[in-house]
């Protein structure tokens, strides 16, 4: 069974003054209908990047899509003209972004909003779209719906208005939805509460997820499958439990290293160095200069993605020479 989303070698550039920044460079994942799949890295890693590709949302100039394909529902959606995207933005695939303030209109009622996508995907009228939109706003819990409705965005507070924003992506019934760094900024009780809300409207609804997170906790907490991105590229992809127990990756086994833990030491690993910029990539392995298990080849060879047993994918010259010596 295909399936419901397939990225295949994307690719996605920016032409900057120091020249063309690859943001996502030959970038291949998938994710089944139901299913939930971390994206996981340090910031500036494509993270964002990835999901704008999908939504055909990057900004031109500076940025375009050069390769690759993105298939939805056996859809290539780069091959779609924009009237046929916009069909399925927002009604197929809907995106919550990382800042609800700045993705909300500041001089729009929220309840208007959410009525505004649902009379353009479900073509109801104005008294119908509100009713839809009180539903919507009832059905990510917040209180007095009714009254919320006619509230503008500075009179939420951040959580309420990032539950209007899962709201507002969820108004259509989405196949899939993608999820930007959906608790930044939050308390930790209210990102607890936004998590247990997603995944039981997940549960609820049927969708798939794309959840995109600097947090490892969340991932472990909210996904199936996890994908790990360095500098622009994924370096290991595979089931959560399997990855956070046996990670392949030295990049992956840094991230793992660097979480707090009862009764750990009082000083928390860290990666060495920072991450490349984008238009001055080291040749070889791009975490080789990071990474304390490089060996002469790691700055030489420029390492593929290769499958491991168990579904997994890495790259890593050391990891697969250990493997194979097993």
């Amino acid at each position: 069974m295909a399936a419901l989303l397939e990225v295949e070698n994307l690719r996605t550039v920016f032409d900057t003054g120091e020249g063309q920044a690859a943001a996502v460079d030959g970038v291949s994942f998938s994710i089944d209908s139901g299913q939930t799949v971390g994206i996981v890295g340090e910031s500036g890693c494509g993270k964002s990047v990835t999901a704008l590709s999908i939504m055909r949302l990057v900004q031109s100039p500076p940025g375009r899509i050069t390769g690759g394909r993105i298939r939805f529902e056996g859809r290539d959606l780069l091959a779609l003209d924009d009237e046929d995207m916009r069909a399925i933005r927002g009604n197929d695939i809907a995106m919550i972004f990382q800042e609800p303030m700045t993705s909300l209109n500041p001089v729009l009622t929220v309840g208007y909003q959410i009525a505004e996508a649902v009379r353009l995907h479900k073509r109801l009228d104005k008294r119908q779209a509100m009713a839809e939109a009180v539903a919507m706003l009832r059905l990510v819990e917040i209180p007095e719906p009714e009254a919320r409705a006619g509230n503008y965005p500075h009179q939420l507070s951040g959580g309420m208005r990032q539950r209007v924003m899962i709201a507002m992506a969820l108004s259509c019934d989405p196949k899939l939805l993608i999820a930007d760094e959906p608790t930044t900024a939050l308390d930790v009780t209210i990102e607890a509460q936004v998590l247990e809300l997603l995944a039981s409207l997940q549960a609820k609804l049927g969708m798939a997820v794309m959840l995109i997170t600097h947090d490892l906790g969340v991932v472990a907490q909210q996904a199936e499958r996890v994908a790990v991105m360095y500098a622009g590229r994924i370096v290991e992809e595979g089931r959560v439990a399997e990855v956070f127990k046996d990670p392949l990756h030295p990049y992956t086994r840094g991230l793992l290293g660097s979480l707090p833990r009862l009764g750990g030491p009082d000083r928390l690993a860290t990666i060495p160095g920072m991450v490349p910029r984008l238009t001055e990539l080291p040749g070889g392995c791009r975490f080789h200069d990071r990474c304390p298990e490089a060996e002469e080849d790691c700055a030489k060879v420029d390492p593929t993605l290769e499958a491991f047993p168990g579904g997994r994918v890495a790259a890593c010259l050391v990891t697969s020479r250990k493997r194979r010596a097993r």
